[in-house]
């Protein structure tokens, strides 16, 4: 009965973060028994390799989000880098790396541009973002001169289509791949030990210590489980090791900086945060810039995944990183999310595409249940944040 009162509590004390995850095993269990070759190492090979630039961008704009505000315009700006960077290697015949430095350069000053007028000039979010929708696009075009551009070929192809297997041998698994995920695993059990230490010293509520264990060893067989799967494939992409390193990166730059926190404040009480002394302003400049490197991270990787430049790519990409952060667990009213879970409703987001695919899902109907899922997930929002209000 204690163990069953601790998941009770557990799950009580953290319902957004606990939701997504029973959410995303429900679906991935729900298509597995649907398809079975849901769960095949080339299927599961594949969604990484179709989906990271989504998770990229749901990356930053969980940050905007927290902040209060919103940027529509990242799917256009992953088309201007992509276009900017193929103008570069494709045209120029400049070598990959500075395909891709351009594309940095362009997203910096895309974020510059449009933080500019949200922090210093005053218009909202919104309405500067929905004006560089249609400005990058436009800009796009203009670059591309209204035609694709194709192929990079070489190591440009390979940042969203390669992979690392070999180095340490193995009989039909990489045996790399497998200690990559082993060394995951190990840091993320530290990470959760340092937690809970930490919170027994402020004297804070923690979960039992068998119920801690039992956590630690799911995440462990599941992570391992997944490494397996695609050790046995073509191992480890090299476009997982770059989500992987940024997601480290900005977990630990929101959860514990003093920008992260000055984030946190800003769209949690705008007022007090601007009495405690947050430089607002400044705050607000920043996240549009990070938003627009992110972007243009996600640019190379989309433009190199589908091997070129198109003037219509990136389309709908900012209602889909959107979309994962409020799955996530990310509030419409600002000062709530986490990186962790913009990921978690981004791969929600990824499975049930790539499923609803495997099914043969018609297209017409693949966006309904999208925007009925971020429906239900908006409304698990606001239901939350009154049962708080109420027991308050």
């Amino acid at each position: 009965m204690n163990a069953i009162a601790g998941v009770r509590d557990l799950l009580t004390r953290n319902m957004r973060q606990s939701g997504i995850f029973i959410a995303l095993v429900a679906i991935v269990a729900l298509f597995a028994i649907l398809d079975p070759m849901f769960l095949s190492s080339r299927n599961l090979t594949s969604i990484v390799l179709q989906y990271t630039y989504i998770l990229i961008l749901a990356i930053g704009m969980v940050m905007v989000i927290i902040a209060g505000q919103i940027d529509l315009s990242v799917g256009s700006v992953v088309a201007l880098t992509g276009a900017v960077s193929a103008v570069v290697v494709i045209q120029g015949g400049a070598p990959w790396w500075a395909g891709v430095l351009a594309a940095l350069v362009v997203g910096l000053l895309v974020g510059a541009w449009q933080g500019f007028w949200v922090a210093y000039v005053g218009i909202p979010g919104f309405i500067v973002t929905l004006a560089g929708m249609l400005l990058f696009r436009g800009l796009t075009y203009v670059v591309l001169d209204n035609v694709s551009l194709s192929p990079f070929g070489g190591t440009y192809y390979e940042i969203a289509n390669g992979f690392l297997n070999g180095l340490f041998g193995g009989q039909g698994y990489d045996v790399f791949t497998l200690v990559i995920f082993g060394l995951g695993v190990a840091g993320y059990a530290v990470s959760q030990w340092r937690t809970r230490r930490g919170k027994i010293a402020y004297q804070q509520t923690v979960e039992s210590m068998p119920l801690f264990v039992a956590k630690i060893v799911v995440v462990a067989v599941v992570v391992m489980w997944f490494g397996y799967q695609l050790a046995t494939y073509r191992g480890l992409p090299v476009v997982l090791i770059l989500l992987a390193v940024l997601v480290i990166i900005y977990s630990l730059v929101t959860q514990r900086s003093v920008f992260g926190r000055h984030v946190y404040a800003v769209g949690g009480n705008l007022h007090a945060a601007q009495l405690s002394g947050v430089k607002v302003k400044r705050v607000n400049f920043w996240i549009f810039v990070n938003m627009g490197f992110l972007a243009s991270i996600a640019g190379v990787v989309y433009s190199s995944r589908v091997n070129g430049a198109q003037p219509g790519a990136g389309n709908m990409f900012e209602l889909d990183a959107i979309a994962a952060c409020f799955i996530g667990g990310a509030s419409t009213s600002g000062g709530v999310g986490r990186v962790g879970g913009a990921i978690i409703g981004g791969l929600i987001m990824a499975v049930m595409s790539n499923g609803m695919q495997l099914m043969g899902v018609s297209q017409a109907v693949q966006p309904i249940v999208k925007g009925l899922v971020l429906l239900l997930a908006v409304a698990f929002d606001i239901f939350n944040r009154r049962r708080a209000a109420a027991l308050r």
